[in-house]
């Protein structure tokens, strides 16, 4: 039974995942331990923008922007202003 839905970056989904194939294939692609993508997914939240949704916050998990073009990319639907990318951008520098 699903009890909740949420958008999570990879790194979280690996903690929830058995060791095998998918595991491994998404372990490839992961910049961040678990432990740090929670961190940061906490920091994103708790600068209560309400232009950041969930899916936005676990894709700059997964990419780690390095400039506003990247996050561009990412808010696609709506545009961010210099302090909102700037704030963003701080929190993603910390766990590079």
């Amino acid at each position: 039974m699903i009890k909740e839905t949420k958008a999570l970056g990879m790194a979280e989904v690996s903690e929830y995942l058995e060791e095998g194939e998918l595991k491994a294939s998404i372990k490839r692609f992961i910049k961040l331990k678990p432990s740090e993508a929670k961190k940061m997914r906490e920091e994103i939240e708790k600068l209560g923008n309400i232009k950041i949704k969930e899916e936005h916050t676990a894709k700059i998990i997964d990419l780690l922007p390095e400039d506003a073009q990247d996050l561009a990319k990412i808010f696609t639907e709506t545009s961010l202003d210099e302090n909102e990318n700037s704030s963003i951008l701080e929190i993603v520098k910390k766990y590079k």
